[in-house]
């Protein structure tokens, strides 16, 4: 169950006319927190993001599932399963006790260092090299023009700071 405040700027960013995968964004961000506070584990950061999503569908963000080819079958059913539920879809049958104890049990087996800083900029770099260079730009194109003035600015003012900081000191 996400938490109120996630839910909260998830519809902010909606109301705003940010894309369903920045709504979705919001989700990944508190399951990358619950596993680095400690509340469970993630094998992967991949996992950690997959969990994130399956939220965001299940709240009712218009996230479509992946096509065909895109992901595994499973995958797909159940990223399918979670979009039908959060559109209003009657929940199936009620899962057991024993079911939900066994799987926050696995979850709470899992290591707590996959979502580090590096980890999850070693899978971001990964998911940016399987997309062509026209692609990322057509992306970082639409995010500066859908950004607010303010936004753009703390932006800009975080990118010099980290220039400034990566710029070797002159001999």
């Amino acid at each position: 169950m996400p938490e109120k405040k996630t839910t909260e700027r998830a519809r902010r960013a909606r109301s705003k006319g940010q894309a369903p995968s920045t709504q979705a964004g919001e989700f990944v961000r508190e399951e990358i927190h619950h596993v680095r506070e400690g509340k469970h584990g993630a094998r992967s950061p991949k996992q950690a993001i997959a969990v994130g999503l399956s939220k965001a569908r299940r709240a009712g963000v218009d996230l479509p599932p992946p096509k065909r080819g895109q992901a595994s079958e499973k995958t797909r059913k159940n990223a399918e399963r979670a979009y039908e539920r959060g559109q209003g879809a009657p929940p199936r049958a009620r899962s057991s006790k024993k079911r939900s104890r066994a799987a926050a049990g696995a979850l709470q087996r899992e290591p707590r260092g996959s979502v580090t800083q590096p980890a999850l900029a070693r899978q971001g770099r990964q998911a940016a090299a399987k997309r062509s260079p026209s692609s990322r730009s057509a992306a970082a194109r639409k995010g500066a023009r859908t950004k607010s003035a303010a936004a753009r600015s703390g932006a800009a003012k975080g990118g010099a700071r980290t220039r400034k900081k990566r710029r070797s000191p002159r001999a």
